[in-house]
């Protein structure tokens, strides 16, 4: 397959109880809540009619969960790479904490004490790029939002850093491919399927 005709599909795992309170969430094998199963559910009802040539899941549970529930468990391969950024001390912690001891504190351009830089999460989403790019067809990604943020800046060969200028909300679809030969974002953040109702799930 000619891969300027190849999409990556990238969905962050559902909601759990630290993405709503706004923590961060790193290498905690945090599970996801009821609404985070039920976004899956429906995130599953929206890919079901595509056929995708691999998959692949981050090991941690929310990932793992979240594509088991949206149909592709069977199929899933682990992918260590997948990994959310490791944050080290700063794992748990809210922005607003954070700076109470690091005013004006980001994650961006301050980094974090004893986890992973930017660069280093950066070089993880290159070999799932390069991973991807070997198979001939699409694939579908299930992992976490600064991962695959960081993910999206190396696809279109940007800098990690520049993973900052793209918001992820939790159970989100995002496409990435080409327009002609240059790599491209088809589609972003979408969650238009979280507001279907899926048959036996309550609104």
């Amino acid at each position: 397959m000619d891969e300027r005709r190849q999409r990556l599909i990238l969905v962050r795992h559902g909601e759990t109880e630290w993405s709503r309170e706004g923590r961060h969430t790193g290498r905690s094998d945090i599970e996801l809540t009821d609404t985070g199963r039920r976004q899956a559910l429906l995130t599953g009802e929206a890919l079901a009619a595509h056929d995708f040539d691999a998959v692949f899941t981050s090991p941690l549970r929310r990932a793992v969960t979240t594509c088991v529930l949206a149909g592709f468990g069977d199929r899933a391969v682990l992918c260590d790479a997948l990994c959310e950024w490791d944050y080290g001390a700063n794992e748990g912690l809210t922005t607003a904490e954070i700076r109470e001891t690091r005013p004006g504190w980001s994650l961006w351009e301050d980094g974090v004490v004893d986890g992973e830089t930017v660069d280093e999460v950066g070089a993880r989403a290159d070999s799932v790029i390069a991973q991807a790019k070997a198979i001939d067809g699409d694939v579908a990604l299930f992992a976490h939002g600064h991962v695959l943020r960081i993910l999206a800046a190396r696809w279109l060969g940007l800098a990690a850093v520049g993973g900052r200028m793209f918001v992820l909300s939790t159970a989100t679809i995002s496409v990435l491919g080409y327009e002609r030969e240059e790599p491209a974002v088809l589609r972003w953040n979408d969650d238009s399927h979280l507001r279907a109702p899926v048959e036996g799930v309550p609104n």
